[in-house]
């Protein structure tokens, strides 16, 4: 691997882990402890919902970069179309992307989830669910028509099959 392709995998993966374990995680954290309003519980439930969650979602996000960079040859970082890190040069339907088009976003809406529940706050989980709207509007608007020009009537396939964000069984 040159050293310029080594740079921008570099770059790619800071901007990322910049974001989105450094800038939404500290945005819910303020929404916890600035917005009040109703706590969770206490209970060894909770506990427990965040320990599912948080493993969950670090287990997806980088079991789906591993398998972004070792199957598909390319990196994560490609957003409304300015590619960070060099894009994929196979489609990957294997791994964690058997089970879920975008597992890296749904092991980060698990930790997210994860964080909100763990600080005890409604508010956050709000701001959780919000995400979900937005990040699915910028799946469907600029990253799935990327991935049609990309790889056309494989990924159409691939879409029929597999679901967007939450894994559930695939179709055959």
């Amino acid at each position: 691997m040159e050293l310029q392709t080594l740079g921008r995998y570099l770059a790619g993966y800071v901007v990322g882990f910049s974001i989105f374990f450094l800038a939404i995680p500290y945005g819910l954290y303020l929404t916890a402890k600035v917005a009040g309003g109703p706590s969770i519980t206490d209970s060894p439930i909770r506990f427990a919902v965040v320990a599912l969650f948080g493993a969950v979602g670090l287990v997806f996000v980088v079991w789906s970069n591993a398998a972004l960079l070792f199957r598909g040859r390319g990196g994560p970082t490609d957003v409304f179309n300015v590619v960070i890190t060099p894009r994929t040069k196979h489609l990957v339907i294997t791994g964690p992307y058997r089970y879920t088009r975008n597992p890296m976003v749904f092991g980060a809406l698990c930790w997210y989830t994860a964080l909100a529940v763990f600080w005890n706050s409604f508010p956050a989980l709000g701001v959780v669910a919000g995400l979900v709207v937005v990040i699915t509007f910028y799946l469907r608007n600029s990253e799935e028509k990327r991935l049609l020009r990309d790889f056309g009537a494989e990924y159409e396939e691939y879409c029929k099959r597999v679901a967007m964000i939450v894994p559930w069984p695939t179709k055959n």
